[in-house]
Protein backbone atom coordinates (compact mmCIF):
# COMPACT_ATOMS: atom_id res chain seq x y z
CA UNK A 1 0.00 0.00 0.00
CA UNK A 2 1.19 3.51 -0.80
CA UNK A 3 2.78 5.33 2.13
CA UNK A 4 2.83 9.10 2.50
CA UNK A 5 5.26 11.24 4.47
CA UNK A 6 4.05 13.87 6.90
CA UNK A 7 5.97 17.06 6.16
CA UNK A 8 9.65 16.58 6.99
CA UNK A 9 8.91 14.60 10.16
CA UNK A 10 9.84 11.15 8.92
CA UNK A 11 6.40 9.83 9.91
CA UNK A 12 4.92 7.64 7.18
CA UNK A 13 1.49 6.06 6.90
CA UNK A 14 -1.18 4.84 4.50
CA UNK A 15 -3.22 7.76 3.12
CA UNK A 16 -6.28 7.48 5.38
CA UNK A 17 -6.37 8.63 9.02
CA UNK A 18 -9.00 7.36 11.47
CA UNK A 19 -10.79 10.19 13.27
CA UNK A 20 -11.15 9.24 16.93
CA UNK A 21 -13.82 11.82 17.75
CA UNK A 22 -16.39 8.97 17.70
CA UNK A 23 -14.61 6.81 20.29
CA UNK A 24 -16.64 6.68 23.49
CA UNK A 25 -19.35 8.78 21.88
CA UNK A 26 -21.21 7.41 18.83
CA UNK A 27 -19.05 4.27 19.00
CA UNK A 28 -18.92 2.64 22.44
CA UNK A 29 -15.71 1.17 23.83
CA UNK A 30 -16.24 -2.37 22.47
CA UNK A 31 -17.16 -1.11 19.00
CA UNK A 32 -14.24 1.33 19.01
CA UNK A 33 -11.83 -1.51 19.80
CA UNK A 34 -13.21 -3.58 16.91
CA UNK A 35 -12.85 -0.61 14.55
CA UNK A 36 -9.28 0.05 15.65
CA UNK A 37 -8.39 -3.63 15.27
CA UNK A 38 -9.85 -3.74 11.75
CA UNK A 39 -8.10 -0.51 10.81
CA UNK A 40 -4.59 -1.59 11.80
CA UNK A 41 -5.09 -5.18 10.65
CA UNK A 42 -5.83 -3.78 7.17
CA UNK A 43 -2.42 -2.09 7.14
CA UNK A 44 -3.48 1.42 8.20
CA UNK A 45 -1.82 3.14 11.13
CA UNK A 46 -2.79 6.81 11.66
CA UNK A 47 -5.28 7.40 14.50
CA UNK A 48 -6.17 11.01 15.31
CA UNK A 49 -7.85 12.24 18.46
CA UNK A 50 -7.77 15.19 20.90
CA UNK A 51 -7.93 15.69 24.65
CA UNK A 52 -11.24 17.54 24.26
CA UNK A 53 -13.06 14.63 22.54
CA UNK A 54 -15.95 14.24 23.37
CA UNK A 55 -16.80 16.93 25.90
CA UNK A 56 -19.74 18.12 23.74
CA UNK A 57 -21.71 14.95 24.54
CA UNK A 58 -24.07 15.04 27.54
CA UNK A 59 -22.30 13.88 30.67
CA UNK A 60 -18.84 13.96 29.06
CA UNK A 61 -15.95 16.13 30.21
CA UNK A 62 -13.30 15.42 27.56
CA UNK A 63 -10.71 12.68 27.46
CA UNK A 64 -13.22 9.96 26.56
CA UNK A 65 -11.67 9.21 23.17
CA UNK A 66 -8.12 9.05 24.51
CA UNK A 67 -9.31 6.76 27.32
CA UNK A 68 -10.79 4.33 24.77
CA UNK A 69 -7.50 4.30 22.85
CA UNK A 70 -5.74 3.65 26.14
CA UNK A 71 -7.91 0.64 26.98
CA UNK A 72 -7.34 -0.69 23.44
CA UNK A 73 -3.56 -0.45 23.87
CA UNK A 74 -3.69 -1.93 27.36
CA UNK A 75 -5.56 -4.98 26.05
CA UNK A 76 -2.78 -5.65 23.54
CA UNK A 77 0.38 -3.53 24.00
CA UNK A 78 1.76 -4.86 20.68
CA UNK A 79 -0.78 -2.65 18.91
CA UNK A 80 1.28 0.39 19.92
CA UNK A 81 3.97 -0.51 17.40
CA UNK A 82 1.33 -0.75 14.67
CA UNK A 83 -0.36 2.58 15.37
CA UNK A 84 0.71 6.15 14.73
CA UNK A 85 -1.19 8.10 17.37
CA UNK A 86 -1.92 11.81 17.08
CA UNK A 87 -3.69 13.97 19.63
CA UNK A 88 -4.12 17.67 20.38
CA UNK A 89 -4.42 20.27 23.10
CA UNK A 90 -5.45 23.90 23.31
CA UNK A 91 -9.24 23.78 23.39
CA UNK A 92 -10.97 24.50 26.70
CA UNK A 93 -10.97 21.49 29.02
CA UNK A 94 -13.24 21.69 32.08
CA UNK A 95 -11.30 22.51 35.26
CA UNK A 96 -8.05 22.39 33.26
CA UNK A 97 -8.00 25.47 31.03
CA UNK A 98 -6.98 26.11 27.46
CA UNK A 99 -4.32 27.65 25.25
CA UNK A 100 -0.73 26.90 24.29
CA UNK A 101 1.25 28.16 27.28
CA UNK A 102 4.15 26.10 28.58
CA UNK A 103 2.24 25.13 31.72
CA UNK A 104 -0.89 24.07 29.85
CA UNK A 105 0.96 22.05 27.20
CA UNK A 106 3.08 20.13 29.72
CA UNK A 107 0.05 19.29 31.85
CA UNK A 108 -2.00 18.32 28.80
CA UNK A 109 0.70 16.05 27.35
CA UNK A 110 1.11 14.18 30.63
CA UNK A 111 -2.66 13.78 30.98
CA UNK A 112 -2.97 12.45 27.42
CA UNK A 113 -0.11 9.99 27.90
CA UNK A 114 -1.77 8.64 31.04
CA UNK A 115 -5.21 8.31 29.42
CA UNK A 116 -3.79 6.55 26.36
CA UNK A 117 -1.47 4.17 28.27
CA UNK A 118 1.56 5.13 26.20
CA UNK A 119 4.99 6.64 26.81
CA UNK A 120 5.01 8.81 23.70
CA UNK A 121 2.77 10.55 21.18
CA UNK A 122 3.71 10.35 17.51
CA UNK A 123 2.12 13.66 16.48
CA UNK A 124 1.05 16.31 18.98
CA UNK A 125 -0.99 19.19 17.63
CA UNK A 126 -1.98 22.68 18.66
CA UNK A 127 -5.76 22.34 18.33
CA UNK A 128 -6.20 26.03 17.62
CA UNK A 129 -4.06 29.14 17.56
CA UNK A 130 -3.38 30.97 20.84
CA UNK A 131 -2.53 34.57 20.08
CA UNK A 132 -2.09 35.35 23.78
CA UNK A 133 0.95 33.08 24.09
CA UNK A 134 4.19 33.84 22.23
CA UNK A 135 4.86 31.31 19.47
CA UNK A 136 8.39 30.89 20.77
CA UNK A 137 7.06 29.78 24.17
CA UNK A 138 4.81 27.19 22.54
CA UNK A 139 7.46 25.79 20.19
CA UNK A 140 10.21 25.75 22.80
CA UNK A 141 7.92 23.79 25.13
CA UNK A 142 7.29 21.28 22.37
CA UNK A 143 11.07 21.11 21.88
CA UNK A 144 11.56 20.15 25.54
CA UNK A 145 8.96 17.42 25.25
CA UNK A 146 10.49 16.05 22.05
CA UNK A 147 13.92 15.89 23.75
CA UNK A 148 12.26 14.12 26.70
CA UNK A 149 10.94 11.47 24.31
CA UNK A 150 7.30 12.24 24.98
CA UNK A 151 6.59 13.61 21.50
CA UNK A 152 7.96 12.65 18.08
CA UNK A 153 6.61 15.53 15.95
CA UNK A 154 4.23 18.48 16.22
CA UNK A 155 1.45 19.88 14.08
CA UNK A 156 -1.21 22.57 14.01
CA UNK A 157 -4.96 22.67 13.49
CA UNK A 158 -7.27 25.54 12.57
CA UNK A 159 -4.45 27.99 11.86
CA UNK A 160 -4.63 30.84 9.36
CA UNK A 161 -1.94 31.21 6.70
CA UNK A 162 -0.16 34.27 8.22
CA UNK A 163 0.15 32.61 11.63
CA UNK A 164 1.35 29.35 10.10
CA UNK A 165 4.01 31.32 8.22
CA UNK A 166 4.98 33.18 11.40
CA UNK A 167 5.35 29.90 13.30
CA UNK A 168 7.59 28.52 10.54
CA UNK A 169 9.79 31.63 10.71
CA UNK A 170 10.11 31.48 14.52
CA UNK A 171 11.02 27.80 14.34
CA UNK A 172 13.71 28.46 11.73
CA UNK A 173 15.14 31.59 13.39
CA UNK A 174 15.21 30.11 16.89
CA UNK A 175 16.18 26.55 16.01
CA UNK A 176 12.94 25.14 17.39
CA UNK A 177 10.69 22.28 16.22
CA UNK A 178 8.38 23.28 13.38
CA UNK A 179 4.80 22.35 12.67
CA UNK A 180 4.99 19.36 10.32
CA UNK A 181 1.25 19.16 9.69
CA UNK A 182 -1.92 21.17 9.44
CA UNK A 183 -5.46 20.02 10.09
CA UNK A 184 -7.82 22.27 8.13
CA UNK A 185 -11.57 21.95 7.56
CA UNK A 186 -11.55 20.82 3.93
CA UNK A 187 -13.75 18.74 1.66
CA UNK A 188 -15.67 18.93 -1.62
CA UNK A 189 -18.29 21.34 -0.25
CA UNK A 190 -15.87 23.39 1.90
CA UNK A 191 -13.08 24.28 -0.51
CA UNK A 192 -12.55 28.04 0.11
CA UNK A 193 -11.60 27.47 3.76
CA UNK A 194 -8.32 25.86 2.72
CA UNK A 195 -7.60 26.53 -0.93
CA UNK A 196 -5.61 29.62 -1.87
CA UNK A 197 -3.39 31.18 0.84
CA UNK A 198 -3.43 28.34 3.36
CA UNK A 199 -2.87 25.65 0.73
CA UNK A 200 -0.01 27.63 -0.81
CA UNK A 201 1.64 28.14 2.58
CA UNK A 202 1.53 24.40 3.26
CA UNK A 203 3.08 23.64 -0.13
CA UNK A 204 5.74 26.32 0.37
CA UNK A 205 6.71 25.07 3.84
CA UNK A 206 6.33 21.36 2.97
CA UNK A 207 3.71 20.98 5.68
CA UNK A 208 1.61 17.81 5.54
CA UNK A 209 -2.14 18.37 5.29
CA UNK A 210 -4.56 16.07 7.11
CA UNK A 211 -8.03 17.59 6.64
CA UNK A 212 -10.87 16.94 9.07
CA UNK A 213 -14.60 16.66 8.27
CA UNK A 214 -13.46 15.11 5.00
CA UNK A 215 -16.98 13.82 4.33
CA UNK A 216 -18.74 17.03 5.45
CA UNK A 217 -20.33 15.41 8.52
CA UNK A 218 -21.49 12.52 6.34
CA UNK A 219 -23.16 14.59 3.61
CA UNK A 220 -20.71 13.39 0.94
CA UNK A 221 -21.61 9.76 1.61
CA UNK A 222 -24.90 10.49 -0.16
CA UNK A 223 -27.18 9.44 2.67
CA UNK A 224 -28.55 12.95 3.24
CA UNK A 225 -30.52 14.10 0.19
CA UNK A 226 -33.53 15.80 1.78
CA UNK A 227 -34.60 17.26 5.10
CA UNK A 228 -36.37 13.97 5.80
CA UNK A 229 -32.93 12.31 5.96
CA UNK A 230 -31.52 14.66 8.59
CA UNK A 231 -32.72 12.53 11.48
CA UNK A 232 -30.09 9.95 10.52
CA UNK A 233 -27.27 12.19 11.74
CA UNK A 234 -25.91 11.58 15.27
CA UNK A 235 -24.73 15.20 15.27
CA UNK A 236 -28.23 16.53 14.71
CA UNK A 237 -29.64 18.23 11.60
CA UNK A 238 -27.43 21.31 11.87
CA UNK A 239 -24.34 19.48 10.63
CA UNK A 240 -25.57 18.73 7.12
CA UNK A 241 -28.71 20.82 6.56
CA UNK A 242 -26.61 23.70 5.22
CA UNK A 243 -25.47 21.52 2.30
CA UNK A 244 -28.99 20.82 1.04
CA UNK A 245 -28.78 23.42 -1.73
CA UNK A 246 -28.00 23.62 -5.45
CA UNK A 247 -24.25 23.34 -4.93
CA UNK A 248 -24.59 20.41 -2.56
CA UNK A 249 -26.90 18.54 -4.91
CA UNK A 250 -24.53 19.21 -7.84
CA UNK A 251 -21.66 17.70 -5.85
CA UNK A 252 -23.77 14.64 -4.99
CA UNK A 253 -24.62 14.26 -8.67
CA UNK A 254 -20.94 14.29 -9.62
CA UNK A 255 -20.15 11.83 -6.84
CA UNK A 256 -22.96 9.52 -7.97
CA UNK A 257 -21.61 9.51 -11.53
CA UNK A 258 -18.00 8.91 -10.49
CA UNK A 259 -18.98 6.16 -8.05
CA UNK A 260 -20.93 4.36 -10.77
CA UNK A 261 -18.09 4.76 -13.25
CA UNK A 262 -15.50 3.38 -10.85
CA UNK A 263 -17.79 0.76 -9.27
CA UNK A 264 -17.31 2.13 -5.79
CA UNK A 265 -19.10 4.26 -3.17
CA UNK A 266 -19.63 8.01 -2.93
CA UNK A 267 -17.57 7.86 0.26
CA UNK A 268 -14.55 6.38 -1.51
CA UNK A 269 -14.83 8.89 -4.37
CA UNK A 270 -15.02 11.89 -2.02
CA UNK A 271 -11.91 10.69 -0.18
CA UNK A 272 -10.10 9.81 -3.41
CA UNK A 273 -10.72 13.37 -4.64
CA UNK A 274 -9.02 14.70 -1.51
CA UNK A 275 -6.11 12.29 -1.81
CA UNK A 276 -5.37 13.41 -5.37
CA UNK A 277 -4.98 17.03 -4.24
CA UNK A 278 -1.29 17.92 -4.32
CA UNK A 279 -1.19 19.43 -0.83
CA UNK A 280 -3.15 16.68 0.96
CA UNK A 281 -1.26 13.94 2.80
CA UNK A 282 -4.26 12.01 4.14
CA UNK A 283 -7.88 12.83 4.96
CA UNK A 284 -9.13 12.19 8.49
CA UNK A 285 -12.42 10.32 8.53
CA UNK A 286 -14.52 8.52 11.12
CA UNK A 287 -16.62 5.36 11.12
CA UNK A 288 -18.98 3.90 13.70
CA UNK A 289 -19.42 0.45 12.14
CA UNK A 290 -17.26 -2.08 10.31
CA UNK A 291 -19.43 -1.60 7.22
CA UNK A 292 -18.66 2.13 7.17
CA UNK A 293 -14.99 1.43 7.76
CA UNK A 294 -14.89 -0.86 4.73
CA UNK A 295 -15.86 2.06 2.44
CA UNK A 296 -13.18 4.27 3.96
CA UNK A 297 -10.41 1.73 3.59
CA UNK A 298 -11.35 1.13 -0.06
CA UNK A 299 -10.67 4.76 -0.97
CA UNK A 300 -6.87 4.58 -1.52
CA UNK A 301 -7.40 2.00 -4.29
CA UNK A 302 -9.73 4.33 -6.22
CA UNK A 303 -7.87 6.17 -8.96
CA UNK A 304 -10.19 8.81 -10.38
CA UNK A 305 -9.94 9.50 -14.11
CA UNK A 306 -9.45 13.06 -15.37
CA UNK A 307 -13.08 13.47 -16.46
CA UNK A 308 -14.40 12.50 -13.02
CA UNK A 309 -11.99 14.88 -11.29
CA UNK A 310 -12.99 17.69 -13.66
CA UNK A 311 -16.70 17.05 -13.00
CA UNK A 312 -16.16 17.06 -9.24
CA UNK A 313 -14.03 20.22 -9.45
CA UNK A 314 -16.72 21.99 -11.48
CA UNK A 315 -19.60 20.95 -9.24
CA UNK A 316 -17.77 21.97 -6.08
CA UNK A 317 -16.18 25.18 -7.34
Amino acid sequence: MEKRKLGRSGLEFAPIAFGGNVFGWTANEATSHKLLDAFVDAGFTFVDTADVYSRWAPGHKGGESETVIGSWLKADPKKRDKALIATKCGMDMPNVGQGLSRKHIIGSVDASLKRMNTDYIDLYQSHRDDKDTPIEETLSTYGELIKAGKLRAIGASNYEAPRLAEAAKVAKDKGLPRYESLQPHYNLVERPLFEDALEQECLKQEIGVIPYWSLASGFLTGKYRSEADLGKSPRGPGGVKKYLNDKGFAVLGALDAAAKKHNTSNTSVALAWLMQRKAVTAPIVSATSLEQLKDLLAAPAVKLDADSVAALDKASA
